[in-house]
């Protein structure tokens, strides 16, 4: 996620949160894929919990057999010490400790389904009489139980042989595994698999459910003595049947699912699809002339589409600037070469109507002029072609010696009685920018300096980080500041009548620009104030 500053034509956003778009894309798939895989989920949930119910049941239904079982024992025996097996079971039942429940522990997602239990074994003993007693009395009560309950009922004395249920009365049903753990007096429930006449459904084999059976063995406890085992099993109701009888919150889940498409649908629209139209349509209107620039998008939705919109408007921006340059500079063009054109066309009409008549100190004034204006026209296609050389510039790897090259216009303008002063002794000397392209920016300065008067300039050098910073000032006649805004305008110059373009200072910002460096005019009391700055080559950073 990142944090981006968008900026209008006329107004300023606050910065906001825009996901990337890869990010958009990445939720939105995800989305799409989770809501099959929860619907899955939901439906093993659910599925479970099926599961999980039948078990509940199959234990209350367990504790109201066994309490009935108990009691029928307990009327039948006086010494309760000597009746059944001893336990070390915490399924209690003392009236010190009153509540005894019993948690559910099937959970589908994790257990395995065993195979169908095993046939009851014949036995060769007799069952207890007791047992076999209590077990008649509970016949009757189960037979009813089992006709709303539809689960399977056997009750099994403390040897695990069955003497009450529906089948399998007198056999042994001790080696099976959840009656084992119920005789040593600990609850047990299993998933058995389960046969049915009927044919699945093709949808039921995303279900675990189908085709069980939950068995749990309660085990009869008295006094820590095992009396016997309530043996129940019960099939879960099937899911699909169930989710036909819930039809209702069916089409609620189905609805949610088709609002959450619909929301992932309009979030993907109002991210990626709505700011690509309105973008869309503002370059269209660009195109057509209507607009003269693209605005941001004050709703861009994403990182990515935000910085599109801050290039197109960047874009439409540099060309509009770019176009009023080029008016600009066409009309000034046309202005300086309309003067000495104009100057040159009435000199040569002059000269060719009164040339035979004409003193001949008056023809070398109109040729001295002819030779005047024909200079400043080929000064002017000088700095132009200089001007669109510095526009046109490529920037190189190339280096320049700052100290010598500073030293060598020291020597140089010294002859012209300008006397150029560097502190500190010591500065970086590499800059990152071409020798000439350096010695062209100096050239101008001083040559400025020169023409307002100045006999000495100051030079004060600093930097910080990879930024050198070069303070030039003169004591000459200054720039007034009705001119200082007007300096760095194309054509702008005080000195025309001494054949000044106006151009060289534009040169100069150009060719600055191009190195990634800068000039600026800095307000003082006496002469002309100049910062310059240029990076530092890599070798002096």
């Amino acid at each position: 996620m990142s944090v981006e500053k968008i900026t209008t034509k006329n107004k300023e956003i606050a910065p906001k949160k825009l996901y990337r778009l890869r990010t958009v894309l990445l939720l939105v798939t995800l989305s799409i894929l989770l809501l099959p895989l929860a619907s899955v989920l939901y439906f093993r949930f659910y599925e479970n919990e099926l599961v999980r119910q039948t078990e509940i049941e199959l234990i209350a239904q367990s504790a109201v057999i066994s309490a009935t079982y108990r009691n029928f024992i307990r009327n039948q025996i006086k010494n309760k010490a000597d009746y059944g097996i001893a336990t070390k079971s915490t399924l209690k039942n003392k009236r010190d400790d009153y509540y005894t429940p019993v948690i559910p522990t099937l959970d589908l997602s994790q257990q395995d389904v065993l195979p169908r239990r095993k046939n009851a074994l014949p036995i060769y003993d007799p069952p207890d009489i007791q047992a076999l007693n209590a077990g008649s009395q509970l016949q009757e009560i189960l037979k009813d139980s089992q006709q709303v309950t539809l689960a399977g009922m056997r009750v099994l004395d403390y040897h695990g042989i069955v003497v009450a249920g529906r089948g399998e009365r007198g056999f042994s049903l001790a080696h099976i595994d959840e009656v084992k753990q119920a005789l040593h007096g600990k609850y047990t429930s299993v998933l058995r698999q389960r046969l049915s006449n009927e044919a699945p459904p093709p949808i039921a084999s995303i279900s675990r459910g189908t085709g069980i059976r939950v068995f749990s063995a309660f085990p009869i406890i008295e006094d820590n003595r095992i009396y016997g085992v309530v043996y129940l099993s019960r099939t879960p109701q099937n899911i699909l049947k169930h989710l036909y009888a819930v039809t209702g919150r069916v089409l609620i889940a189905v609805t949610v699912v088709l609002l959450v498409t619909l929301l992932l649908a309009f979030f993907v629209s109002s991210r990626i699809v709505r700011p690509i139209k309105q973008l869309t349509s503002q370059a269209q209107k660009l195109a057509e002339g209507k607009i003269i620039t693209v605005n941001t998008l004050e709703k861009p939705g994403t990182y990515e589409i935000s910085k599109l919109s801050q290039s197109f408007a960047t874009m439409s921006q540099t060309l509009q600037q770019r176009g009023d340059y080029i008016r600009q500079f066409a009309s000034h063009v046309s202005h300086e070469f309309k003067t000495p054109l104009t100057s040159i066309q009435g000199a040569i009409e002059l000269l060719q109507d009164h040339i035979d008549d004409m003193p001949t100190a008056q023809r070398q004034k109109f040729l001295d002029n002819l030779q005047s204006d024909t200079q400043r026209l080929e000064k002017l296609v000088s700095r132009l072609l200089e001007l669109a050389k510095a526009d046109a510039m490529q920037v190189s790897n190339e280096n320049s010696d700052l100290e010598y090259c500073l030293e060598t216009f020291k020597e140089r303008y010294k002859e012209k009685d300008l006397l150029i002063t560097i502190s500190p002794n010591t500065y970086p000397k590499k800059v990152a920018i071409a020798n000439d392209v350096l010695e062209t920016v100096f050239s101008n300065i001083f040559e400025n300096s020169l023409q307002h008067q100045s006999d000495k300039v100051i030079i004060n050098i600093t930097h910080v980080d990879d930024i050198l910073e070069i303070d030039i000032r003169d004591n000459g006649s200054g720039i007034s500041k009705a001119n200082a805004e007007r300096i760095f305008t194309p054509f702008f110059t005080t000195r025309r009548n001494q054949g000044g373009t106006g151009l060289g200072l534009d040169i100069v910002a150009s060719l600055l620009q191009t190195w990634n460096g800068g000039i600026r005019l800095k307000n003082t009391q006496k002469g002309a104030n100049f910062i310059i700055t240029l990076q530092l080559a890599n070798s002096d950073k």
